[in-house]
């Protein structure tokens, strides 16, 4: 019996459309666009966002009418942002909003944040598209992060040197808000982390990274923000619980270390005694800014709010219209925001939108967590590690602040979720049919035309 060698069927994945590489990329050039926009937080940068997101939903549809079919790729977090969408209009159908025009503009907006999550899911697809977006993300945080230290050492009080925030604030970066900036790094900081932690790192690229990690880490205490100071070093710890998890070797672990020292060091050199400074006012009032104590007083109001409307809450994006009217102590402050994004969303969703926010965290942690196996090997697991640092970054910051509040840091947030909780699709394999003839010559009755088996190999993509 004379079997014929296996031969592999030389199939290449298809490429990406040109289509699905302009709404690639226009979805991650809004989200970058949103911090260089202050943030994105006035009508004009609020509209690129809207208006951007809806003609990249117009283009994808068209894309696929002229194929022929419509292929959508579900994600777990697509049930809690249905059911989220369903609470919003409920509020705006039953008139359960103190303020109808601001829940459907804040519905607007979480609408643009949907269409920007789908679009991600469907068209993010390909290893090489990964690896341009991380080398992109790296490269623009630490320009960022360069720019903004700079600012910081400038001493201005203006945004990018000539304009002056209309309500003043403590201004870092392109945000008139020193903690949005942090959570903002505290989102981006981790890509060159995890890259530079991964078996595909080497040479220049991996110090490159390292140190594009570490300027960016340095500048989120050189901003003064204690909550996200506090955030990433809960972000840290738990990176460190992972690699002592998942991590056998030692090597991806000490690896930290450089990460570390250059982080630290920089801290120390540019701001050190500012630090201390800014450390030591943990209990006191700072300058453009409410005290630890004040947040306190407002989350005791926000949490009378709430019982008075435990059900459908008083209507999304209207806290600071409704909040006056329960605030408990007087203050220059204007209080637009309740500075707990968790308690902001409970008084203004109410229970049922406070429900699909634990669903949705439910369902990100539990589709994350099965791929971290082999992470430093595996394109996937390094994706979803990435993420899933950087929101857990932004969770811990939202306890006493807003960056959920702030459009460009919400944008990023929640697509950076849905990538980590979409199905492993980079860097994998993919199973091939191929034909193996089995040809049994000179036994008598045999079929001399051979029998045909199917095999499957093991194809990289």
């Amino acid at each position: 019996m004379l079997t014929a060698p296996a031969t592999d069927v030389a199939l290449q994945p298809a490429r990406a459309s040109a289509p699905d590489l302009v709404v690639l990329y226009g979805v991650f050039g809004l989200l970058l666009f949103g911090p260089l926009a202050f943030g994105a937080v006035e009508p004009w940068s609020i509209f690129i966002l809207e208006a951007g997101a809806a003609l990249l939903l117009v283009l994808w549809t068209i894309r696929q009418v002229a194929s022929g079919e419509l292929s959508v790729s579900w994600n777990p977090l697509f049930g809690p942002m249905l059911a989220f969408a369903f609470c919003i209009g409920l509020q705006l159908v039953t008139g359960r909003t103190e303020y109808r025009y601001e829940t459907f503009s804040a519905a607007l907006l979480y609408c643009a944040y949907g269409i920007l999550c789908f679009l991600v899911v469907q068209v993010l697809r390909r290893t090489a598209q990964v690896q341009a977006l991380t080398a992109t993300f790296s490269v623009y945080g630490f320009l960022l992060a360069s720019f903004a230290l700079l600012q910081g050492l400038s001493s201005t009080t203006k945004l990018y040197w000539v304009r002056t925030p209309h309500n003043g604030g403590w201004i870092y970066g392109p945000y008139v808000n020193h903690n949005h900036y942090a959570g903002l790094m505290e989102m981006l900081v981790p890509i060159p982390l995890i890259f530079s932690l991964t078996h595909s790192a080497r040479g220049p690229r991996k110090t490159m990274a390292g140190i594009a990690a570490a300027l960016m880490a340095s500048t989120i205490f050189l901003s003064g923000s204690r909550g996200g100071m506090f955030a990433f070093v809960a972000q840290l710890g738990g990176l460190a619980g992972i690699l002592a998890w998942r991590q056998k070797s030692r090597a991806v672990t000490w690896a930290l270390a450089p990460f570390l020292v250059i982080g630290v060091g920089l801290v120390l050199w540019l701001g050190g005694n500012e630090l201390a400074q800014r450390l030591a006012t943990l209990h006191t009032e700072a300058r453009t800014e409410l005290s630890g104590g004040t947040r306190l007083d407002i989350d005791r109001d926000a949490l009378r709010m709430f019982a008075r409307r435990p059900i459908s809450g008083w209507g999304l994006g209207v806290f600071p219209d409704v909040y006056p009217q329960f605030r408990s102590f007087p203050s220059n402050f204007f209080i637009n925001e309740a500075h707990n994004d968790y308690l902001q969303l409970l008084v203004e969703m109410g229970g049922l939108g406070f429900a699909t926010m634990l669903w949705f965290l439910w369902a990100l942690f539990r589709n994350a967590g099965r791929k971290l196996q082999h992470w430093s090997e595996d394109t996937n697991g390094a994706v979803v590690l990435a993420a899933m640092v950087g929101v857990t970054g932004i969770l811990v910051h939202s306890l006493v602040d807003f960056n959920l509040q702030i459009p460009a840091n919400a944008g990023l947030f929640y697509v950076f979720c849905v990538v980590a909780a979409m199905e492993s699709r980079f860097g994998k394999t993919r199973r091939k049919s191929v034909h193996r003839v089995n040809r049994v010559e000179g036994i008598p009755g045999s079929d001399q035309s051979g029998s045909v088996q199917r095999e499957g190999l093991q194809e990289p993509i």
